[in-house]
């Protein structure tokens, strides 16, 4: 099989088989449509079905590893520090249909043997990312010579890493040819959507003003928790990853 990119219309009938995609050692599921808008019923009545279908007829015709991205949505709304150890009690249908998602490979993992990384991120920043994000929601404000950027008060406590360090850490897990579980891709380092924005801010020398409290804190999420980094730690070099994902903002790419 030759190594060009291959589009698979996920849910359309017709997904390939493990031997068909090439008999790969490990896949890296990363799909998931109908974002960002958690609260639909889109993730558990068509995303959910058509993504386990995908995955478990791959596992079934003899995936040996797979790695999944889960969220930390599937957490609810609990505060503080989260770990895997955390009982999942997700609030909206996008948090609902990744735990249940995760609940159903765990199930198909007792008859069908394979290795299963369950990340679950937490917040992402940098290149590639959706119109709606933070950092491209500034970046357009400063491009298109606003002088304010519109958000909330900020004082939201979020854990984020570069998606650099994300790709970093789902790559390095994924090829380890271990079954991790679930496992927190974070930072384990709370910070203030404020100072995350005004942290972008200084670092690129925008010239450009926060109009705090335009808009109301999301509903969907709890006004501050983060990620604990204890089973990352033990599955990526302290030295080579957990440290520089683990700095600070303002020394991030």
């Amino acid at each position: 099989m030759g190594t060009g990119v291959r589009q698979i219309a996920i849910g359309a009938g017709d997904e390939p088989d493990w031997p068909s995609l090439g008999s790969p050692d490990v896949l890296i599921h990363l799909a998931w449509d109908g974002l960002p808008n958690y609260h639909s019923p889109h993730h558990f009545e068509k995303e959910l079905p058509d993504q386990y279908s995908f995955l478990a007829r791959l596992v079934k015709t003899g995936l040996p590893a797979l790695t999944v991205t889960g969220t930390c949505f599937e957490y609810g709304m609990q505060s503080g520090a989260l770990g895997e150890e955390t009982i999942c009690l997700p609030s909206n249908c996008y948090g609902f249909a990744k735990n249940t998602l995760y609940k159903k490979l765990q199930f198909l993992s007792a008859k069908h043997s394979f290795n299963l990384v369950w990340a679950r991120l937490f917040y992402l920043y940098g290149d590639g990312q959706s119109s709606n994000s933070l950092l491209s929601q500034l970046r357009n404000a400063v491009a298109e010579r606003k002088k304010v950027f519109d958000m909330s008060g900020g004082e939201q406590l979020r854990d984020y890493l570069p998606v650099t360090t994300v790709s970093r850490f789902l790559c390095t897990l994924a090829t380890l040819g271990q079954d991790i579980g679930p496992i927190n891709i974070c930072s384990g380092k709370p910070i203030s959507v404020r100072r995350l924005v005004e942290t972008w801010i200084r670092e690129y020398g925008w010239k450009i003003e926060l109009n705090l409290g335009h808009y109301p804190y999301p509903d969907y999420e709890p006004l501050a928790f983060w990620g604990k980094t204890d089973k990352l730690s033990t599955f990526i070099s302290i030295a080579d990853a957990v440290q520089p994902a683990s700095m600070e903002v303002s020394k991030a790419p």
